[in-house]
């Protein structure tokens, strides 16, 4: 019986010390021309964070794959992609602290005007005003998972209200079907969904219209979560404000009406992408390697069969 083969972005050194009973090798299919002739035998791929149509073409050949371990907590731009009976493990975890440190950095800068000191530097120009506080808001938080949670446990000591909706009903977390009635309540929206077909367009014009007068929508989950044509539509009234880390499209073409939107504020969708990242994405597979070896179930599975 021939030792299973995986495939890593990366050297596995940077696993501390790869897990026994496995052999190693470290391809990038977007940076080869050709395969390496052991694509077949791979039982266990790990994708390149920017994962493309190289890595579909390259999974069409892995003719041995069990397992994809994925560097990304989303998995809609791949689950199509992965041959029926193939497990599909994502990243959850490994962008936890990054996203939520970014969900309260487009919080703050859009509450203080950040943005506008920016310009006004540029400028030369010295522009004084109150802006809103983060301080005495509610902040509705819809997807509270990993990043979620991570998310409430930056919020805490910034005196703010935390009203968490998921899926599904548990305690002190309101069920998705409620988000009707609490949208009106909250000064600040975080959108941290996966993007599923019931969460495309979840922040349609009706959900946006159910939003308070001057409140802020932050998106770091996926753009098709929002109606582009309905926001854009919010934030040229003047009635809304967002932070935006992913769009739709995306990335965003130049001329498209959300680069001029007022009130608006865009980042490239960079919620993951900090140092913090590498190390937990290194710990997450090293561990998911290790149950493979040893035979234990796999965490973070988002479909497939083992």
């Amino acid at each position: 019986m021939s030792t299973p083969l995986v495939w890593l972005p990366f050297d596995p050194s940077l696993l501390g010390e790869p897990p026994a009973g496995l052999r190693y090798e470290v391809v990038v299919p977007d940076e080869l021309e050709v395969l390496p002739g052991s694509v077949s035998e791979v039982e266990f791929y790990v994708p390149s964070y920017g994962f493309s149509e190289v890595d579909v073409k390259a999974m069409e050949k892995m003719t041995s794959l069990r397992v994809v371990q994925t560097q990304s907590a989303g998995v809609d731009h791949l689950r199509e992609h992965v041959p029926d009976g193939v497990l599909l493990c994502n990243g959850r975890g490994i962008h936890d602290a990054s996203t939520a440190e970014l969900a309260m950095t487009l919080m703050l800068a859009s509450l203080r005007g950040i943005p506008g000191f920016v310009r006004a530097q540029d400028a030369h120009e010295w522009i004084h005003g109150t802006r809103p506080a983060l301080a005495d808001r509610t902040v509705l938080i819809v997807g509270y998972g990993a990043v979620g949670a991570a998310l409430e446990r930056r919020l805490d000591g910034f005196e703010t209200q935390v009203v968490r909706v998921a899926r599904s009903e548990r305690e002190g977390v309101h069920a998705m079907g409620d988000l009707p009635d609490l949208l009106p309540r909250a000064d600040v929206v975080v959108l941290i969904v996966p993007l599923t077909d019931e969460t495309r367009g979840l922040m349609d014009a009706e959900a946006l219209a159910r939003m308070k007068d001057g409140a802020l929508l932050v998106n770091v989950a996926r753009g098709p979560v929002v109606d582009t044509d309905a926001l854009v539509a919010e934030l040229r009234s003047g009635r809304l404000c967002a932070a935006l880390d992913v769009t739709d499209p995306e990335p965003l073409p130049a001329g498209h009406p959300l680069w001029d939107c007022p009130n608006l504020l865009v980042s490239p969708h960079v919620g993951g992408a900090t140092s913090a990242m590498e190390p937990r994405a290194y710990r997450l597979v090293r561990e998911q390697l290790e149950r493979y070896a040893t035979g234990q179930p796999l965490v973070n599975v988002m479909s497939g069969d083992y």
